[in-house]
């Protein structure tokens, strides 16, 4: 059966239709990528450079055996932890830069973090941005090096529970203990005494609503919690050092001089004093 040929009833003689051009294949999954990393990261494109230097950051708030609300940002061990394992037994990965910028978290999980990342064999960085606070703490100290912003800044509290707290003493003996497993850590990968750490721990009139210090960039230094007042050039450098490389310098913008030492943009007006002695008359008397 033969079906009549349809035609437009304004136009009769309606022309055929051209087809669809199908783009290649390499433009559409391009494009796909473009679309994901605007999504992403917030920008068109980012540069692709293939490092054998991994990078971890640790964020927000470190996730333990509890999942946190969706409104909180977190860094989960159990994705940190087979990172490290994989940064071990890579062949093509020769060091490891962790990036903090956490409040804290989980005691369990960030001692176990920390364990890891001093237990490797190959280099590692750890670059305090922003805050390492509470059980970051443990962290920062765990690599080869640390380094820190000089506006980053570190708190160093007692441990604390949520939830139910059985009121035995039983209950305080652990939190001892607990506490005791990382002020051990922190001592014997960093250079500060345990009798500073637990003062620092133990201050009174640091924080409005906690016991504690909050300790800022060189401050950290200067009582041996960090080695270093440094960025990520300072720490690339350390890393390239520990492989074996001669990294090289970048330029670095000159420092600006402070407002005191600032010089005036014109010279001070030089007034020389003329050197001639002046003719005094005197008039006769009478």
């Amino acid at each position: 059966m033969l079906y009549p040929q349809l035609s437009n009833e304004i136009v009769p003689a309606l022309p055929d239709a051209p087809e669809p051009q199908q783009e290649p294949a390499a433009d559409e999954s391009s494009q796909d990528e473009q679309q994901e990393t605007i999504t992403e990261f917030g920008q068109l494109d980012i540069p692709r450079v293939r490092s054998d230097i991994h990078v971890i950051t640790i964020v927000g708030q470190v996730e333990g055996h509890v999942i946190m609300p969706s409104q909180n940002k977190t860094t989960k061990y159990e994705h940190i932890i087979p990172q490290l394992v994989a940064v071990e037994q890579s062949p093509d990965i020769r060091a490891l830069i962790v990036i903090l910028n956490t409040v804290g978290g989980d005691v369990e999980a960030g001692l176990a973090i920390a364990e890891m990342i001093s237990s490797m064999s190959k280099p590692t960085v750890s670059l305090v941005l922003g805050g390492g606070h509470s059980i970051g703490v443990p962290i920062a100290v765990a690599a080869d090096r640390s380094f820190i912003a000089g506006t980053a800044t570190m708190t160093i509290h007692p441990i604390r529970l949520t939830g139910m707290v059985i009121g035995v003493q039983q209950s305080f003996d652990y939190l001892e203990k607990m506490q005791e497993r990382i002020i051990r850590f922190v001592t014997d990968h960093s250079h500060i005494r345990e009798t500073e750490f637990k003062h620092l721990m133990m201050a009174t009139g640091e924080l409005a609503h906690d016991v504690g210090t909050v300790v800022v960039g060189k401050e950290a230094v200067d009582c041996g919690l960090i080695d270093e007042v440094g960025g990520l050039g300072e720490a690339l450098a350390y890393l390239k050092a520990c492989m074996g490389e001669t990294p090289e310098q970048p330029a670095r913008k000159p420092q600006q001089p402070a407002i005191g030492d600032m010089p005036s943009e014109k010279p001070p007006l030089q007034v020389k004093t003329p050197s001639y002695t002046p003719h005094v008359r005197f008039r006769p008397k009478g």
